[in-house]
């Protein structure tokens, strides 16, 4: 994982290894500017030469996926190549779901209490929505991805963009004029179903949860038996399943296993809420990103996926994101991962209510105590007891002085504030570091 390198007026330069970062301040020539990510700021050094840089998105309902890259064009065979080197690989992880459920319990708190209070007349002047307008659980995945953006931005010299945001009709592309059953009967004919069913269904068999296989489509009532060709009577079931199924309903095949069948049940009735989501928010994005001034190049995601398959990169959505747009070689993927958690800075409400929505408790009125803030990364420098050592991790302060403390490997109940030292001031995010089984690092890297 490359590191993000600043000058000494704080100007983004090009990122270097691990190792050399290691070097720069073991000779006090850097010092540590940020933890996570991890960032240095040279003492001795003002502007410099950068090569372009690269951000490249793959947005998602839950998670988005991010890929710094460094491109270069090789020549081979008399033909120009363009290549992408992945310097830094992140993975965004958005808190909408849970935004949006507090926001529903605020709605249901307060319904409730209308009916105990003080009659209040209806207001209707105010309730007219402007254009553009988002829901607050879709505005936040918009808004953390943008922070990031421009977070990288001031720690990286980022050149351009590149956002996957549509689907392209490839068969009305060919034929403008293609009406009726001949598009619907075209060389696209199932396409889309296919991605909804393998989307729907997580890309497994729904009778064995095999994965990684060759999967059919299947009638979960045969039409032999009744059955429609509606999306919620479709399911994914591999080779063997399928052909030991045969014409039988799902409900005659699974008769000796009723939570199976029962799953089957209620996920042929979930919807895609994430795919909805980045539906709402893909074209809002590129529109906030096109004014940034850089150049934006937006992809389909079929042109993601089938870049990844032909350079034999694994499905995750950092990955996805080093294959989107127009490239012909990915280098550098074996990167570990960077995952950042949206968790918040904490809630305005200081009181906290029953489920009936009237006051059960008040919380502090300060949110820094003893210079600690819930959220912030310390180190924790234990010097007796059974947690004796040192730890760092993320802290949940307390009134009395006695803090909470959340490391990747375990949870300290009791913690002393005389023992933490502040290492990074809370910024709403939780990060963590992946280091893949497979990784490469010595993985052959272009000059």
């Amino acid at each position: 994982m490359a590191v993000f390198v600043l000058d000494k007026r704080k100007k983004p330069l090009m990122p270097c290894s691990e190792k050399r970062a290691r070097l720069l301040l073991e000779r006090g020539r850097a010092v540590v500017h940020r933890i996570r990510p991890f960032v240095i700021r040279l003492k001795d050094r003002i502007g410099g030469e950068t090569q372009p840089l690269r951000l490249k998105m793959d947005p998602g309902g839950k998670t988005t996926g991010l890929a710094l890259v460094r491109e270069k064009e090789i020549m081979a065979e008399d033909e120009s190549r363009h290549v992408a080197i992945v310097l830094m690989l992140m993975e965004l992880t958005h808190r909408g779901e849970t935004i949006h459920k507090m926001l529903k319990q605020r709605k249901e708190h307060r319904r409730s209490r209308r009916g105990k209070l003080r009659y209040r007349a209806p207001r209707y002047a105010n309730r007219t929505l402007p254009a553009g307008w988002l829901p607050p659980s879709l505005r936040h995945r918009m808004g953390t991805t943008m922070t990031w953006v421009e977070r990288i931005r001031r720690w990286a010299p980022v050149q351009a963009l590149s956002q996957e945001v549509v689907r392209f009709d490839t068969q009305a592309m060919e034929n403008p004029e293609i009406r009726g059953v001949e598009y619907q009967k075209g060389p696209l004919t199932g396409y889309e179903m296919r991605e909804y069913l393998l989307e729907k269904w997580g890309r497994r068999c729904a009778y064995c949860d095999k994965e990684d296989v060759p999967l059919e489509i299947d009638h979960i009532q045969p039409r032999s038996l009744g059955g429609s060709d509606r999306v919620s009577n479709r399911t994914l079931a591999c080779v063997p399943c399928n052909q030991k199924k045969g014409n039988r309903d799902a409900r005659d095949f699974l008769a000796d296993d009723p939570r199976r069948l029962a799953r089957i049940e209620a996920r042929r009735k979930a919807s895609l809420r994430g795919a909805a989501a980045v539906n709402s928010t893909r074209w809002a994005l590129w529109q906030w990103l096109a004014g940034t001034g850089l150049p934006v190049e937006s992809a389909s995601g079929g042109r993601t996926k089938w870049n990844r398959e032909r350079f034999g990169i694994p499905k995750s959505h950092c990955h996805d994101a080093a294959c989107v747009g127009h490239v012909d070689a990915v280098f550098g993927w074996q990167h570990p991962v960077l995952r950042i958690k949206a968790v918040g800075r904490g809630r305005y409400q200081r009181t906290t209510l029953t489920r009936y929505g009237f006051p059960r408790a008040y919380k502090t009125r300060e949110k820094r105590l003893f210079g600690f803030q819930t959220g912030d990364i310390v180190q924790a420098d234990v010097p007796a007891g059974k947690n004796k050592g040192s730890y760092l991790g993320r802290v949940t302060v307390r009134a009395n002085g006695i803090f909470k403390l959340y490391t990747r490997e375990k949870k300290l109940e009791y913690l002393k504030h005389e023992y933490c030292r502040l290492v990074q001031r809370g910024d709403g995010y939780d990060y963590a570091i992946d280091h893949p089984a497979d990784a490469n690092h010595s993985a052959y890297l272009p000059s």
